[in-house]
Order: structure tokens, then sequence, then C-alpha cells
């Protein structure tokens, strides 16, 4: 589907086939998605000066927020990244700095233009393979004849290639064995201490030894079937243009960008800010240019983050957005409070998406030939128990689900390869004989839900 397609409308009903409810964060992603297209159809004049509304999500942890940022991806197919703020520290700190985020993006963007030059040369690259394959299996003579039947035996092997390429292409020489080589890129040692900011150092150490030593070179028996993958990845790598990708991924970094950066609400200061604070309040700071819009330095070339799309997270249970830097607050306009999560919620959850849990747990059990049948008041049980122990425990959203089916179907689960043909229906009296004692008792229920 084309950026064209995706409508603020077609974007939320596609993220409602995942993630259920929090409608308030898909409209305001998917408006800002859109925006992304409507801003490249402008002049350039003007396409200059529109700036991003970046995202602020506000919400208690498993209630979607990582999940509605990584399928938006996954739909745009945009370079895209979840980082988490606490990992970074400040500059002069040891441990990574802010500007290794940008990088990351950017070498997502190199996989995604690589696979896009891929499939454009790939067809021109299974041809190359058969062609060398084919030179393996039927060299050309060793010796040149000048004789008078040397228009024949040119002939004759022509006809003999000719006979092996049908061959090769109807299958039949899958286990033949032949000759290829194999070629390794030299690795630059990593001195400790020497790549502090994570990410790239300051110069290219690793293409600078590749410039300067030899590929590594190796041959080795194998059999046409594997002798072909090898041989279809190194005509890509030929017919691949190195500079090309570079330039384009950088282009669509700069252009269509999304860095969602989790747990932001971990690195405000607390009040007295000693210690670690001091790094936190720093890792805002730094934080601050990016988001405004810098120059950052990579291996492939620099990079301007004018136009990349942040969208922050954080739970904000024991500090507010306003206790942000001012100018930090000021580059997320947006700001949307995503919901907990209800009993009615958890009842959707189990049943709606694509890939429920129920669902799951049904198939991985149809691999074992023993068949589960989730019954309606089985999944309102389930409900039930997940919302109750989240309201009783540290509530952890959705996530609780996972726990609760783990231990729901824990004993099914290690029975079942002896239990081939069998169909288990899954009720209410199921659930609760397995779940009812570690609900009631709520230390119990601490550690094991």
């Amino acid at each position: 589907m084309s950026n064209q397609d995706l409508t603020p409308r077609k974007i939320v009903e596609l993220l409602d086939r995942h993630i259920v409810g929090q409608a308030d964060a898909k409209r305001a992603v998917a408006i800002a998605i859109r925006n992304r297209w409507r801003r490249r159809q402008l002049d350039d004049e003007l396409r200059r000066e529109v700036a991003p509304k970046n995202i602020l999500m506000i919400g208690p942890t498993g209630v979607g927020k990582t999940e509605i940022a990584r399928r938006l991806a996954k739909l745009t197919g945009a370079p895209f990244i979840k980082v988490e703020a606490t990992k970074y520290t400040e500059v002069g700190y040891y441990g990574r700095d802010v500007e290794s985020m940008v990088r990351e993006l950017v070498e997502n963007a190199i996989g995604i233009v690589r696979e896009q030059q891929r499939a454009e040369v790939e067809e021109e690259a299974k041809k190359a393979t058969e062609e060398r394959l084919l030179h393996k299996l039927a060299p050309p003579p060793a010796t040149i004849d000048v004789g008078v039947d040397a228009e024949d035996a040119s002939e004759r092997y022509e006809r003999t290639r000719e006979k092996m390429r049908a061959m090769l292409v109807g299958g039949e020489l899958e286990d033949r064995m032949v000759e290829i080589t194999l070629e390794r890129k030299p690795q630059a040692m990593m001195i400790p201490g020497m790549n502090q900011g994570g990410g790239d150092m300051d110069f290219d150490m690793q293409g600078m030894i590749e410039k300067i030593l030899p590929k590594q070179v190796s041959r080795r028996e194998a059999t046409v079937a594997e002798a072909r993958q090898v041989i279809f990845e190194q005509e890509c790598e030929k017919l691949i243009d190195e500079e090309k990708v570079n330039t384009s991924a950088i282009s669509l970094a700069e252009e269509t960008g999304v860095i969602f950066l989790d747990e932001v609400d971990k690195v405000v200061a607390s009040e007295g800010g000693k210690g670690a604070d001091v790094s936190r309040q720093g890792v805002q700071r730094d934080l601050l240019p990016l988001v405004e819009g810098t120059t950052v330095q990579t291996r492939y070339g620099y990079v301007k983050t004018d136009h990349v799309l942040f969208i922050a997270a954080g739970a904000f249970h024991k500090v507010s957005p306003s206790d942000l830097m001012p100018e930090l607050q000021g580059r997320f306009p947006i700001r949307v409070e995503l919901q907990d999560l209800t009993k009615s919620d958890f009842v959707r959850i189990l049943t709606e998406p694509r890939g429920a849990l129920t669902k799951q747990y049904k198939a991985l059990m149809d691999t074992e030939g023993v068949s589960i049948d989730f019954q309606p008041d089985a999944i309102e049980a389930l409900a039930e128990y997940a919302f109750e122990v989240n309201q009783t425990t540290q509530n952890i959203g959705a996530r609780r689900l996972y726990t609760i089916l783990e231990r729901l179907l824990e004993e099914l689960s290690f029975e079942a390869p002896e239990m081939s043909g069998a169909v288990v229906p899954i009720n209410s009296a199921y659930v609760k004989q397995r779940l009812e004692e570690v609900t009631r008792n709520e230390d119990l229920s601490r550690y094991i839900l």
C-alpha cells in the first residue's frame, strides 16, 4: 500500500486489527504520519519550514504505547527504531551518547534501501548465478582446437552446456558437488573504551580496515543447492550500488524516519539532583538539539534531524510531563494520555486481534495434535482474573495476560505430546480450578502472576 493511500482513517483501521482501544493515541499518530506525506507534496521552499509535530504518549505500562509505534513503522515502511532513554548518558559520562540513536536510524534505513535495491537486481543476479554454476558444472575446454574439428568441438561443448542448463533448471543437479569461493571482509579489532558513545566511532575504523587489508578468501566444496544461494548473494552484492544505497538511506531517514523514545519519564531528575540525576538532566539537554534539529555525523555521511519524527512515551507515575525541561516540553506539542485497561478491554484483547493470545496458544497446541477450545465464559473469567490481579498488585496492563495464560496452560503444555488427537474444552470451571488459589492469595499472586 502506498503512503498516499494511508489516510488517517485507514491507518487507524489497520492499527485496530492489532491493538485494542486507545483511539486518541491512534488518531494522533495517524495524523502525524499523514502530515509527513502532505509535507512532501509542498514546494521546496515551504517544505523546509514545516516541522514534524512530535508526540508525547503518557500512560502506564502494558497499555499499547510501544505496540502502536511498532505497528505504525511496519505499515509505513519508514525507518524506525525504538530506544530507551535510560540507556543514554550525558556527554562526558561513560556510556552511550544520544546521537547514537540517529546512527541506528540510518542503519535501519540502509537495510530498507538495500532490500529495495536487491529486489530490483534479483532477476539479473539469478541469471548471473545460473551462468556461474554452469561454468563450474561444465567448464570450457582447457585447450583450444585449431584443427578441422575445432568447430564441431565448440558445438559439442555448447550442446553439453545447454543439456546441463536444462538439468540445472529442472533441479536434477542439486546434490552435485562444486567448488565455491567465499570472501570475508576483515574486521576491525575493538579496543575497550575506544567507542564509549556506542554506535559509530569518530572515524570509520571498519571502513578504513576494509580499504587497507585484502579480503580473506577461502574455498570449499558445496552442493549445487548450497552454492546457488552463496553465489546469488555474491552477485547481488556486485550489482548493488553502495554509494546510491547510502545516499538514498540518508535521505529516507531525514524525510520519513521515526524515533520512538521510551521511558522518557526516567530521565527526569528527582528533587535534590545528586549523583545519577545530574546525568539524567544532561540527557535531556543532549536530546534537545536532536529534537530541535541538528546535523549528526555517521559513517555514511551527515544526517539532519530537522524532519525526523520523535514519539516519546512514559508512565509518568512519580513525575509529570511538566517536570521535563521547558524547552524539551515545547518540542512535543501533541500529548496523548492512554487509558488503563478495563475488563472489557481484556476480553477484546483475548479475542479480536489477528495475533490474539488465545489464537496463538490454539495454534501451538495444534502442532501437537491437541485441539483446545476457549469458550466465551473462559474468556470472561481470564479477563476478570487479569483485571483483578492488576488492581491488587502492580498494574502491568495487557502483559498480565501472558502470565495468566502461561499459568493456565502449564500442565496442558507439558502433557500435550502424549495427548495427540485430544480435544480440550476450556471453560470457566477449568480456569477457576487452575487460577483461583493463586489469585486468592495476594502474596502468592504477587510472585507467580
